[in-house]
């Protein structure tokens, strides 16, 4: 799945103007996440999952810190998360489909905080941005 240079240049605009919400966004993601789709809770089993708990506030801030990784190496997502990819494919076996919903629920949490950003334009990259992240972090599965 490659980017348009348009489509990265929306998802680099978009990420530098969310930059500073970027820890709370990924951890309302989350929240939403657990909420929405209850089956994505059996990855988390030693969390307090409760809305606002520490441990979903420090994981969002994972998840946040390598979408910005993955956004600011945009040319080669799957060098910079290269590490992460292989976590996932090797140790935690997190089912594929978990990173679409949560890129689902990062889209909807981001049209929340930032609905003048989210043009149908800067949606769609987003969505492509976020689909290909979830593309690497699960392509060392097979």
């Amino acid at each position: 799945m490659t980017l348009t240079q348009a489509e990265k240049a929306a998802v680099v605009t978009i990420w530098a103007k969310v930059a500073t919400q970027a820890d709370a966004i990924g951890a309302e993601s989350l929240e939403r996440m657990f909420t929405t789709y209850p089956q994505t809770k059996t990855y988390f089993p030693h969390f307090d999952l409760q809305r606002g708990s520490g441990q979903v506030k420090a994981h969002g801030k994972k998840v946040a810190a390598a979408l910005v990784e993955a956004a600011n190496h945009i040319d080669d997502i799957a060098g910079a998360l290269s590490k992460l990819s292989d976590l996932h494919a090797q140790k935690l076996r997190v089912d594929p489909v978990n990173f679409k919903l949560l890129g689902q629920c990062f889209l909807v949490v981001v049209a929340i905080h930032q609905p003048a950003l989210l043009t149908p334009e800067v949606h769609a990259s987003l969505d492509k941005f976020l689909c290909a992240v979830g593309t690497v972090l699960t392509a060392k599965y097979r």
